[in-house]
């Protein structure tokens, strides 16, 4: 593996902004932070859907073992609660393979019900988590995402899923726009407000499982039979580890050529008045994704708001005003009657993508196990493979991930895979302009 040393936590993405989902809800009390050294059987480094899902499969498997988990952040602030929601409940367009159709019927069996195990575990939560299934819309504005459309309904129909389509029109009638010339509406997914889903889960953690904030894991190395682990202010002796911090893993020694951080950008509108409400069609809580993997994300949410997310960056964090500007005239775009609307919070997050678009998933070394790469669906795929990677460690029968969801591909080293990130972007940005 190779030890990694940090001697600081730059290496953990400081975010330029608060998370606009995290602050619409009440001030959050961290759970406390390391300081003592402790010995736990399991470390689970992550607090994230993956971490949370892997923390209490392993806690009902083996109920005497001592579980404990570490995050960089606190909840709601860390990754999992700078998303946009959508639970989904069927492969993203762009993952859609109608060739082999036997194969993702299984995927999307395992991650429907993964999802509705999510609905039903927060739906008694004292945290409001606005969680609804209420479908989700894909929609084109050009020929190139009109093309992803028709791909995709491909798959639905052999798929035996139901769909709507919807004409120009018929989407301002629903969504109050006429940006997009046609779209997709299927039922297959929840939406959620993701800071509030992710503490709600917390919330429901088993009081005999862990959890230290404002922990980050600095580095990882062997020692005998057992891994030590350092933070800012304890070590962590564990004979097992769970690596479930995402992007992040390849900070630690792993999976370096297989991940890469990608920034994203969302932005949040303040509250809507009942004029502006009404001009944006029937539906009174929708999402829209777009039919090209890098165009605008948006959601009209149960308090009267929008979301959008867009902007993709490799490595680092664009400057806030840089994005909220882009972001504001996306926005603009689709919906001209909110141009002198405000933005109450604009945010960045990273999510790990993969250059093939498997997961990065199992026994990477010797007691240390990992579920990285869920490439932007990892509320559903995160906890799913979080449960499997508990089970699996725990020499249980699992799916064969590799075989259902595929497998992380090697990426070119650096610098040639920032260029080539760059390169790529820059021509796919070029070809689906209209959809970003």
């Amino acid at each position: 593996m190779g030890q990694k040393i940090i001697n600081s936590i730059d290496h953990y993405t400081q975010y330029n902004n608060r998370c606009g989902w995290n602050q619409l809800l009440p001030e959050y009390r961290p759970k406390k932070t390391l300081c003592d050294d402790i010995f736990p059987d399991v470390l689970i480094i992550g607090a994230g859907y993956t971490g949370i899902a892997t923390a209490k499969k392993w806690r009902e498997i083996r109920p005497n073992e001592q579980i404990v988990m570490i995050d960089a952040s606190v909840s709601g602030e860390n990754n999992s609660g700078r998303n946009s929601g959508f639970l989904l409940e069927v492969s993203l367009a762009n993952d859609a393979d109608a060739e082999q159709i036997n194969r993702m019927k299984e995927c999307n069996l395992l991650i429907a019900r993964t999802a509705q195990k999510i609905f039903n575990e927060v739906r008694g939560s004292t945290i409001d988590c606005q969680i609804h299934r209420v479908g989700t819309f894909r929609a084109a504005a050009s020929e190139v995402g009109k093309k992803s459309l028709r791909d995709y309904e491909t798959f639905l129909k052999k798929s035996g899923l139901e769909y709507e389509r919807f004409n120009k029109n018929q989407l301002h009638e629903r969504l109050g726009t006429n940006y997009y010339s046609e779209g997709l509406y299927n039922s297959h997914c929840y939406l959620a407000q993701p800071a509030a889903l992710i503490r709600a889960l917390i919330e429901k953690l088993p009081n005999n499982i862990n959890l230290y904030e404002n922990t980050p894991a600095l580095s990882i190395k062997k020692d005998k039979n057992s891994w030590l682990v350092n933070t800012p202010k304890a070590t962590i002796r564990s004979k097992k580890i769970v690596i479930a911090n995402n992007a992040f893993c390849s900070k630690l020694g792993f999976a370096r050529n297989y991940i890469s951080p990608i920034y994203t950008y969302a932005a949040i509108t303040e509250p809507l008045q009942q004029s502006e409400l009404f001009s944006l069609g029937s539906e009174k809580n929708w999402g829209i994704l777009p039919a090209h993997r890098l165009g605008s994300t948006l959601r009209l949410t149960v308090d009267g708001r929008l979301m959008i997310r867009s902007l993709y960056d490799y490595g680092c964090e664009r400057e806030g005003a840089n994005a909220s500007r882009l972001l504001r005239q996306s926005l603009k775009f689709r919906f001209p009657q909110l141009s002198n609307i405000n933005f109450e919070s604009v945010w960045g997050g990273t999510t790990g993508f993969t250059f093939n678009g498997g997961p990065i998933w199992g026994e990477i070394e010797k007691n240390i196990y990992i579920s990285a790469g869920c490439n932007g669906g990892g509320i559903v795929k995160g906890t799913l493979f979080g449960e499997l990677l508990a089970m699996s460690a725990n020499q249980l029968k699992v799916p064969k991930i590799k075989n259902l969801f595929g497998s992380a591909s090697r990426m070119p080293s650096e610098p040639f895979r920032k260029i080539g990130f760059k390169l790529i972007s820059m021509i796919e940005s070029k070809r689906a302009k209209k959809e970003i």
